[in-house]
């Protein structure tokens, strides 16, 4: 299946997982499985959210992780500090990379905003050199913006 047919009918799965609810760790829970099971080459996703001016461990998918992530640490505390999307082709470049996982290479992070607050991050990793392109930033983007839409 092409890429971006894949990626709208996981948009479309998404929205009916959400439908009617709208607990957020109940969601993001869901959310977490829906990308780590069909996604292509990831061996992690999940979010971490914004607590006490540190990211802290949500639902996720993958092996064990970090539990706390300073804001402007790593790829997923940098995209919190400037809440922009940060794609990775090789973490190990990256100046100040945070090795949860040995076996990532690449990341994606999107950050979770919504009226302007930060909420958290969704955090994809991949054990693939360059695994993410801008149809992944565009539709992660729009996955978090339905996530969002379903919170109160």
């Amino acid at each position: 299946m092409e890429k971006e047919q894949m990626y709208q009918s996981l948009l479309k799965q998404l929205e009916s997982l959400l439908d009617n609810e709208y607990d957020f760790i109940a969601n993001m829970a869901n959310a977490s499985a829906l990308l780590f099971h069909n996604l292509k080459n990831i061996n992690w996703a999940g979010f971490y959210l914004y607590k006490e001016n540190e990211l802290v461990l949500g639902p996720f998918q993958g092996k064990v992780a970090c539990m706390h992530i300073p804001i402007g640490k790593g790829v997923c505390g940098t995209s919190a500090q400037t809440q922009k999307v940060i794609r990775v082709d090789d973490v190990h470049q990256f100046p100040g990379h945070i090795a949860c996982d040995a076996a990532s290479n690449s990341e994606i992070v999107i950050p979770i905003i919504k009226k302007n607050t930060l909420i958290g991050v969704l955090d994809i990793d991949s054990n693939v050199f360059s695994c993410f392109d801008s149809i992944d930033e565009h539709y992660l983007q729009c996955f978090v913006e339905i996530l969002t839409n379903h919170m109160k």
